[in-house]
């Protein structure tokens, strides 16, 4: 089964090197694809250095969106979506997301932050349905709406939502020492704490969608 990684990025110039270096050269990919989500910083540009495809969206429009312009502009059976700011992530555990689907024990993975950090960490064990970091067969997110894909940061409960919905086999995979920056360290505490409640707002929406 053809394995494509799709990575939305919305101002990460500074935070997705890391991801880039572990995943521009893996065996068994065939296609790494970086939804550039209306950027404003170069983050086009790096993604562009590490030798991937990258895909600029002129407006920015969230992470639902990303993910779907990604799965549109791919073509592998096994879709694994990343995201851009991910620190400690290996060669190893990329391959742990999608091989359970390829060797058919899954349909659907979840990738675990455990022993990163304690925020990342404790966020995970309490919401892990929540997870950026997973791999799906590519039918099954051709069944998703427009409501779902939409949804922003909402997308990841719609995902999960789905997938017990439709009894899709789901493996929790877990990813030791990986973690990523917190909205406030990238931002700013004021900025970040913006962000942060929209992406509250965005995934409550989903959750409480009938």
């Amino acid at each position: 089964m053809g394995v494509s990684i799709v990575i939305p990025a919305y101002n990460e110039e500074s935070n997705i090197h890391p991801v880039l270096g572990t995943v521009c050269d893996l065996p068994g990919i065939d296609e790494v694809l970086v939804v550039n989500d209306g950027s404003s910083d170069g983050t086009s540009a790096v993604a562009g250095s590490y030798g991937v495809r990258v895909l600029d969206l002129p407006v920015n429009k969230g992470k639902g969106n990303a993910m779907y312009q990604g799965l549109l502009n791919t073509s592998g059976e096994i879709v694994v979506f990343l995201d851009a700011d991910l620190i400690g992530i290996t060669k190893e555990q990329v391959i742990d997301l999608y091989k359970p689907i390829a060797d058919d024990m899954a349909d659907m993975t979840l990738g675990i932050f455990s022993a990163g950090r304690g925020a990342t960490d404790l966020a995970q064990k309490l919401t892990p349905f929540l997870s950026g970091q997973r791999a799906v067969k590519r039918k099954y997110l051709h069944m998703l709406g427009e409501e779902e894909w939409t949804s922003g940061y909402g997308i990841e409960v719609a995902l999960s939502r789905f997938a017990k919905k439709h009894g899709l086999r789901v493996i929790n995979v877990p990813l030791i020492n990986v973690t990523h920056p917190m909205k406030e360290e990238k931002l700013g505490f004021f900025k970040g704490a913006a962000a942060r409640m929209k992406m509250y707002w965005e995934i409550a929406k989903v959750i409480v969608r009938t």
